[in-house]
């Protein structure tokens, strides 16, 4: 089995076509509806099991719902044409103390189903910005 990269080791390549565009909203649409699959089956159990200390699966599905605001606070500084996006929390603050194993996972995807919405929605002001300035993050 191949090694999963952690995630500040990954690069991501943004020169896909703006034809796509309309293909990335639809997956991101559809993201509660394939995550609600995945562990629609899952005993309780699985879903708040941690491995060596890393999140459980459910703590990753809630760590989803708390990025929600820094992506919409990104797009808005996208928009806005600023040339550094707010820097995110590297030390998921959020999401190490919400707890989310606490949560019913029904919970979690009900919340789930409208947050990817939400960004979604805003693709009508985002279109015309796509093909300006390079922008940079803080983290």
């Amino acid at each position: 089995m191949s090694r999963i990269p952690n995630w500040f080791e990954r690069k991501f390549d943004f020169s896909f076509p703006v034809e796509l565009y309309p293909n990335l909203c639809v997956r991101l649409g559809g993201t509660p509806a394939r995550l609600e699959e995945i562990v629609r089956s899952c005993p309780h159990e699985f879903l708040v099991r941690r491995a060596q200390e890393k999140w459980s699966a459910q703590e990753h599905a809630g760590h989803l719902l708390d990025l929600e605001p820094l992506w919409t606070v990104r797009l808005d500084d996208y928009l806005a044409r600023v040339v550094e996006l707010k820097p995110a929390d590297l030390t998921n603050r959020q999401t190490q103390e919400a707890n989310h194993n606490a949560r019913s996972i029904e919970e979690l995807l009900g919340e789930f189903r409208t947050a990817p919405t939400r960004l979604v929605d805003r693709r009508k002001v985002w279109i015309p910005c796509c093909s300006h300035a390079q922008y940079r993050t803080r983290a």
